[in-house]
């Protein structure tokens, strides 16, 4: 602000001396992180847990990828303020699941097939059940060559 106000050499020269401070301490925190980043992947190759390993890989790979914070409106328009886009999910949502266009919902019919098997009494079902498990059984056995018969 100093150097807004008064463009001086000496304003200039104070400025240039806090950019460089700046860049130095960013450069240094970047750094560290870093650092921090790398052995923590080192930690996840020794102790051989490959997922994280691989994710910290492709993030490093990947690069810095900022968010867009741009959406479309209605008329094609693009809105970048917090507020018109959650407007705008609102609308598309209510409209995407409010469905008022249906009138005859509740009136149309329903066709079912005709049932092709007869029902059948407990008794069926307990002899399938049976006949399954004295096949499982006994395959069970068979399939084990170490058991004795």
């Amino acid at each position: 602000m100093q150097w807004i106000r008064n463009s001086s050499q000496s304003n200039a020269d104070n400025l240039n001396n806090v950019r460089r401070d700046a860049n130095i301490h960013f450069r240094n925190k970047k750094n560290e992180y870093l650092k921090a980043k790398i052995e923590v992947l080192e930690t996840n190759r020794k102790i051989k847990n490959i997922r994280d390993l691989y994710r910290g890989m492709n993030h490093f790979k990947k690069g810095y990828e900022p968010r867009i914070n741009i959406v479309n409106n209605e008329k094609g328009d693009l809105v970048a303020d917090c507020q018109g886009i959650l407007a705008r999910w609102r609308n598309h949502f209510s409209q995407l699941l409010n469905v008022r266009g249906v009138s005859n919902f509740g009136h149309t019919k329903i066709h079912t097939a005709k049932t092709l098997v007869r029902e059948l009494c407990i008794f069926v079902f307990e002899m399938a059940i049976g006949k399954i498990k004295k096949k499982t059984h006994i395959t069970r056995y068979r399939s084990n060559p170490n058991r004795n018969n």
